[in-house]
């Protein structure tokens, strides 16, 4: 199963929306394996954000994530990284489509209310930058037969044995 790194940033924090949009994660039937809430030094948001540094919005950035603590977490899925970005929707909350997190909670493009990794390489090196292994819990909860079918498990566990 595959792992992506969520973060409800300080405008999902701040306007108490953080247990509308966890629902949405956990009635779609990702499995949450590790979650904390933080506050974020801008040494982190450099590194997590070393690709916008340069850009002439990111002291907006910087702004806007440390303007409260934010709450990380790993939810983990078939194909959790496509699913959870789809989810999501586009990163301006404006042009977001309707039934999206962001198209139903957010109008900006910086106010945007959830970070989610945007690949297998990006999650795994943002998992690792927020979480240590021993915080990540390896669980399957006991719904997952209604979850998913038994092929798909077969297969996801076929293709990533548990030592």
């Amino acid at each position: 199963m595959e792992q992506t790194l969520i973060i409800f940033k300080p405008s999902a924090i701040e306007r108490a929306i953080v247990g509308s949009v966890l629902s949405r994660f956990e009635r779609k039937g990702l499995t949450i394996t590790a979650m904390k809430m933080m506050q974020l030094s801008e040494e982190l948001l450099r590194q997590h954000y070393a690709h916008l540094v340069d850009r002439p919005f990111f002291p907006l950035i910087l702004k806007s994530m440390t303007a409260s603590p934010v709450i990380v977490m790993v939810l983990r899925g078939l194909d959790a990284i496509a699913v959870v970005r789809a989810m999501t929707g586009a990163t301006n909350g404006r042009k977001a489509e309707p039934g999206t997190i962001r198209g139903d909670y957010a109008v900006s493009g910086q106010e945007n209310i959830i970070h989610a990794s945007s690949s297998p390489e990006d999650a795994e090196v943002e998992i690792k930058r927020f979480f240590s292994p021993d915080e990540i819990f390896d669980r399957t909860p006991v719904l997952t037969p209604f979850t998913y079918s038994a092929d798909e498990i077969d297969m996801t566990l076929n293709q990533n044995p548990k030592p």
